[in-house]
C-alpha cells in the first residue's frame, strides 16, 4: 500500500480562539457551531424584497451564485446589536421558543428553530421557505424567544430580528412524541448532526481553504438558506444555502434523511474569484485528547476523552485504513494518496461506558461520520490535521479531502457525496480482525534499565474476522514497514482465553522527528486483518 506522505509542522498552540503563527505552520483551533473569523460578502446576503414570491430553483441559486464570483468580494459588516453588550452569560439565557417553531402548525415531522444574533454571531444570515418552488423569507422577532432573568428586561418587545445566527431542524429521532434535535447550521459554513442515540459532537464543513498551510485561513460563510417545506408525513427535508468567500461562491444542497443513521445528500457547485492553494472538501472537524496510548500526560480520571479516536478509510476491495488519532506536540499533518477510496471519515470505535467513564458527556454517544463520494471527484488526498490541545473544549482534528488539481480564477466545479451520521463501525461479518486497541509506551523489556529513550513499543490488539477462530499456535505473517526508524522488535500472540491477537512492535526513532508505522496481519493466503496506520512524532 502507498506509504502516507506527510509533514510534521512546528507550531506553538494558543487555546479556543483559531490561532495565526508565523511563516513556518498555522495551528487552527476549531470550535463547533462557534462563528470564529466569519468571512463572506454580501453580495449573497439576504434577498431582495422583490425576490419574495419569486420562483426559486437549485439551478436559479446555482446562477446567481455564478455572478456573483464575477465581482469583487466585499466584507460582511455586523450587523446591528439588538441587545448591546451581549456576552457569553447573557446568551445562554436567550432560546428559541418551541411554541413558536416553524411548521409546528402544519402537521410536519421536522420542525424549524432560529438562533439569536449576537455574542459570537456578529453577521446574521437570511432564511427563505420554499413551497411548490416559489420563495418566501422566513422573518423572526423578539417573540420567538424567551429571554431569562434580567435580560428580558433589556429586550425591546416584539421587535423584529435583523436576521439570525443560524437555525436547527427537530424531528422525533428517539420518540415518536418529542422532537428532538436533527441538525443545525451555525458559524460559517458550520453544520451537525444527530442519528438515533446520538449527542452532538464533531461537526462537518461547506468547505476549507487554505488550512494549515503556514499563513490566514479562510472561512467561507453560509450567507442564506432556503428551505423547502415539508409535506405532512415527509420523512426528510431539502434545503440549500449560498456560500460565501474571498476565493469562491458556492450553491449547496442538502437532502436529510433521519433514523438510526441519519444522511446527508451534499451537491457543492462552486465558483472560484481567484486560485486556491488547497480546497477541503467534505471536511469534518473534531476532538482527540488523549486516549490508552497517551493518558499519562493528562491527571484526569477517565480513560479516554474524544468525540473521535480514529481516520478510517474504505477501499473499493474491501481493505479498511485504520489511523489512529493523535494529540502531537507539534502541529501535524498526514497525507494518504488513496486511489481507490470508497469512503473516509472520523469514526468513535468504542462505545461503553465503561470505556470513557464520563456521566456528564457520555462520549460514547458521539455520532461517527463515513463520506462517499458520489461521482467521479478525480485524483486527489485524504488530508488530517492534527493540532495540540490540553483541553477537551478544543476542537484540534480536521480531516478533508483535497482534489490534486488546484481551482484557477474562472473555474467552476461540482462535487456530490454522502454524509452518514451515527454509531458506525467496520462491518464485523467479514474476514477480516479490526484494530480495538492501540497502546504506546517506552519500548524494551519492562524492568530492565538501560533503555535507550529512543526506543518506543506500539502495541496493537485486533479481534474478531477468521483470525478470533484460530488457535494460539497458528502460524501468521505480521508485515511491518517503518519510514524514519528502525524496526526493533516484532511479535505476534494471542492474548490468552479471549479471541485477540496482539501485534508488539518496537522502533528505535533515534535522531528522527517523524516516524510512520504501516502495519497488518497475512496468513493463509490472504490479508487477515485491517491495515493500521500511525504517525509517532517525537518532542
Amino acid at each position: 500500500m502507498p506509504l502516507p506522505l506527510s509533514a510534521s509542522l512546528p507550531a506553538p498552540l494558543d487555546r479556543r480562539t483559531f490561532l495565526r503563527t508565523s511563516s513556518a505552520s498555522v495551528a487552527t483551533l476549531f470550535v463547533a457551531g462557534a462563528a470564529h473569523a466569519q468571512t463572506g460578502s454580501d453580495t449573497a446576503e439576504a434577498a431582495p424584497q422583490d425576490e419574495a414570491g419569486q420562483p426559486f430553483s437549485f439551478d436559479w441559486l446555482d446562477e446567481r451564485m455564478r455572478a456573483a464570483a464575477q465581482s469583487d468580494y466585499e466584507d460582511p459588516e455586523d450587523t446591528p446589536e439588538l441587545i448591546p453588550d451581549l456576552d457569553y452569560d447573557d446568551y445562554r439565557q436567550i432560546q428559541f421558543d418551541p411554541k413558536r417553531a416553524r411548521w409546528r402548525e402544519a402537521d410536519s415531522l421536522f420542525h424549524l428553530h432560529a438562533f439569536h444574533p449576537g455574542w459570537l454571531y456578529k453577521q446574521t444570515v437570511a432564511i427563505n421557505e420554499v413551497v411548490d418552488g416559489v420563495q418566501t423569507p422566513i422573518t423572526f422577532s423578539t417573540e420567538d424567544f424567551l429571554y431569562y432573568n434580567d435580560l428580558a428586561e433589556r429586550v425591546p418587545a416584539n421587535a423584529d430580528l435583523p436576521g439570525v445566527a443560524g437555525f436547527r431542524i427537530n424531528t422525533p429521532l428517539n420518540r415518536a412524541d418529542l422532537y428532538d434535535e436533527l441538525i443545525s447550521f451555525v458559524g460559517a459554513s458550520y453544520f451537525r448532526a444527530l442519528a438515533r442515540g446520538n449527542s452532538y459532537g464533531l461537526s462537518a464543513r461547506g468547505l476549507a481553504i487554505n488550512t494549515g498551510l503556514g499563513r490566514e485561513e479562510e472561512f467561507p460563510r453560509f450567507t442564506e438558506f432556503w428551505l423547502e417545506r415539508p409535506a405532512p408525513g415527509q420523512e426528510q427535508i431539502t434545503l440549500y444555502a449560498a456560500l460565501d468567500s474571498p476565493s469562491c461562491t458556492g450553491a449547496y444542497r442538502f437532502v436529510v434523511r433521519p433514523g438510526s443513521v441519519t444522511t446527508i445528500d451534499v451537491t457543492a457547485r462552486l465558483h472560484f474569484r481567484r486560485e486556491v492553494e488547497q480546497l477541503g472538501l467534505a471536511a469534518l472537524t473534531s476532538m482527540f485528547l488523549f486516549d490508552e496510548k497517551n493518558a499519562s500526560a493528562f491527571d484526569d480520571y477517565r480513560p479516554q476523552v474524544h468525540d473521535s479516536n480514529a481516520l478510517m478509510v474504505m477501499r473499493r476491495d474491501g481493505d479498511v485504513l485504520w489511523r489512529p488519532l493523535n494529540n502531537p506536540p507539534r502541529l501535524a499533518s498526514t497525507y494518504l494518496n488513496e486511489p481507490q477510496m470508497r469512503s473516509f471519515g472520523l469514526i468513535q470505535r468504542d462505545r461503553t461506558f465503561a470505556d470513557y467513564q464520563d456521566a456528564e458527556a457520555h462520549y460514547q454517544d458521539r455520532p461517527s461520520v463515513m463520506i462517499e463520494p458520489q461521482g467521479d471527484w478525480g485524483e486527489g488526498m485524504i488530508r488530517l490535521i492534527e493540532i495540540p490541545s490540553d483541553l477537551e473544549g478544543n476542537d484540534n482534528i480536521v480531516s478533508y479531502w483535497v482534489p490534486r488539481n488546484r481551482p484557477a480564477a474562472g473555474d467552476s466545479r461540482e462535487y456530490s457525496y454522502r454524509l452518514t451520521w451515527g454509531a458506525l463501525d467496520t462491518p464485523r461479518d467479514g474476514d477480516r480482525a479490526w484494530v480495538v486497541n492501540t497502546l504506546a509506551g517506552q519500548g524494551g523489556t519492562s524492568g530492565v534499565e538501560g533503555t535507550a529513550p529512543s526506543l518506543r513499543k506500539f502495541v496493537v490488539d485486533f479481534d474478531g474476522g477468521l483470525m478470533a477462530r484460530l488457535p494460539a499456535d497458528a502460524e501468521m505473517d505480521p508485515i511491518v514497514t517503518v519510514t524514519g526508524g528502525e524496526i526493533e522488535h516484532i511479535a505476534l500472540s494471542k492474548i490468552e482465553n479471549t479471541t485477540k491477537w496482539r501485534l508488539v512492535i518496537d522502533v528505535d526513532g533515534e535522531n528522527e522527528k517523524l516516524v510512520e508505522l504501516v502495519a497488518h496481519v497475512a496468513g493463509f493466503g490472504r490479508k487477515l486483518t485491517e491495515t493500521w496506520i500511525y504517525q509517532w512524532i517525537r518532542p
